[in-house]
């Protein structure tokens, strides 16, 4: 098994029993190797990579003149992957709205805490009231006074209208002159003037009354949804404007994920597509949540040429909250059927800037290692030093490997789809850097697809940890014997 190294270290000082390095490489016997061993090593070898102890010049380990490197490869497959586009979303709560006051005021009363649960209408934050509450007591006050006015009116009108129908009587025998007549009708509608003013003065109290609870009532704050509060920024005795937000409310039940759109995927993303959701959970193992592209806005960004989009996603246990960072893949179809391969299978060459795959050439016996967990052991007592069991038998013989350029039809997460490798071709998918592009041969070590995946997932924290953990339990165990 093979592991590079950012520094050159000289092995035959630094790497103990089986295992030599050179240049920048690790070389460790595969057949004493499980994936637990070969992460430790990864670290081990890039922490003493660092190590100013070890030699940066080291010598080329003369076995490695005479024998072919060893290298892992596994078998090509042909299928099709699912083109995704790989896209960085932010979290929002569904109605999602800062809450402001609408009045100016002093806070007298807090309400609620952050992560409070509240109903919609919910009192939060109660404002200082004195100078409204006494002029909503002036309005009502001044709406009894248009009242008794309307009142009046409509009296001094039904006075003057019995007096001119008992004139018009008297004219009809001619008992007044025209003129009282014409007097007795002016009066008339004059009264009928003063009863529409006293109703309009009404409705004017009535308006400004209603303003006046109404602006009462928002010295009140009270939720304007269900759902969750927080960023509490409300104290008591604080001076608020309209300006001040004081919570942020929102469901947090169903969050909102906008990601940004170029013009170009306008053109293969739609509403409705797959989308999967790719947050950090506990122990930072990737929380996935299904969902689907649910709104695109249509108007794009003058300046970036983006436009936004929106997908909804259930989520039981707020598993995602307001703010977060997420990854998010939409799935807008599948790719032609081509060539599967692992992505660690390829490889850039610095030296003449092609990239491509390694191919092992001819047969390949059936037989793979799965397991790569036991130990070798000896066959029997009578067998000689050195000799053992459990090395695949891949290894038994150096195989020719060529350096071969080909074209990528799509990129998976853990594969790509390539033209010029044909199904069931062996590709080398770790220790490519031991070999050069020129045609050469390697000790070929077959590794089934699920340890390469596998591999792949590993990361260098994880490694890291494991390393440290296991040293201190060690230097532990020392301390105590």
């Amino acid at each position: 098994m093979v592991f590079v190294f950012p520094n050159r270290v000289d092995s035959r000082r630094c790497i103990p029993d089986r295992a030599f390095m050179t240049g920048r490489r690790l070389i460790l016997p595969p057949s004493r190797l499980n994936l637990r061993t070969a992460a430790k090593a990864v670290v081990f070898g890039a922490i003493l990579g660092g190590l100013a102890s070890c030699s940066r010049e080291a010598a080329r380990p003369a076995a490695l003149d005479g024998l072919a490197p060893p290298v892992e490869a596994v078998q090509a497959r042909a299928g099709s992957l699912p083109l995704t586009e790989r896209l960085s979303g932010t979290v929002v709560a569904e109605n999602q709205v800062v809450l402001l006051p609408e009045v100016a005021g002093r806070v007298t009363t807090v309400l609620v805490e952050n992560g409070a649960t509240v109903e919609q209408g919910q009192p939060l934050v109660e404002l200082r009231n004195d100078s409204l509450r006494e002029q909503a007591r002036q309005a009502e006050a001044g709406h009894r006074i248009s009242e008794a006015r309307l009142r009046q009116a409509e009296a001094a009108f039904a006075e003057l209208e019995a007096e001119v129908r008992r004139t018009q009587e008297l004219g009809r025998r001619s008992l007044v002159t025209e003129l009282e007549l014409e007097t007795a009708a002016a009066q008339l509608d004059s009264a009928r003037a003063d009863v529409d003013l006293a109703r309009a003065q009404l409705e004017q109290s009535a308006a400004t009354l209603a303003e006046q609870r109404e602006l009462l009532a928002k010295t009140t704050v009270r939720a304007p949804i269900t759902g969750v509060v927080g960023q509490r920024n409300a104290e008591i005795g604080m001076q608020v404007t309209p300006s001040t937000p004081l919570f942020t409310i929102g469901n947090l039940d169903r969050m909102k994920v906008r990601v940004n759109l170029t013009d170009r995927m306008l053109h293969y993303i739609e509403v409705g597509q797959p989308a999967r959701i790719l947050a950090a959970g506990p122990d930072d193992a990737a929380t996935a949540l299904d969902a689907r592209v649910t709104r695109i806005s249509p108007f794009l960004n003058e300046i970036t040429r983006s436009t936004e989009a929106e997908i909804l996603v259930p989520n039981p246990g707020q598993r995602l909250l307001p703010g977060m960072f997420v990854a998010v893949d939409i799935a807008y179809g599948e790719s032609t059927r081509a060539t599967l391969v692992p992505t660690s299978a390829l490889y850039h060459d610095p030296n003449s800037g092609r990239t491509g795959f390694f191919i092992v050439s001819g047969p390949m016996p059936d037989r793979i290692d799965t397991t790569r967990t036991a130990p070798p052991q000896r066959t029997s007592a009578d067998e000689q030093p050195g000799t053992t069991t459990g090395v695949p038998l891949s290894l038994a013989e150096p195989r020719p490997v060529e350096f071969r350029s080909a074209r990528i039809v799509a990129r998976g997460a853990m594969e790509v789809a390539v033209e010029s490798i044909q199904p069931g071709d062996w590709v080398v998918t770790l220790g490519q850097d031991m070999l050069s592009t020129e045609r050469q041969q390697a000790r070929i070590h077959a590794v089934s697809w699920d340890h390469v995946l596998e591999l792949q997932n590993v990361k260098r924290e994880d490694l890291l940890e494991d390393l440290l953990r296991g040293s201190s339990a060690s230097a532990g165990g020392n301390g105590a014997n």
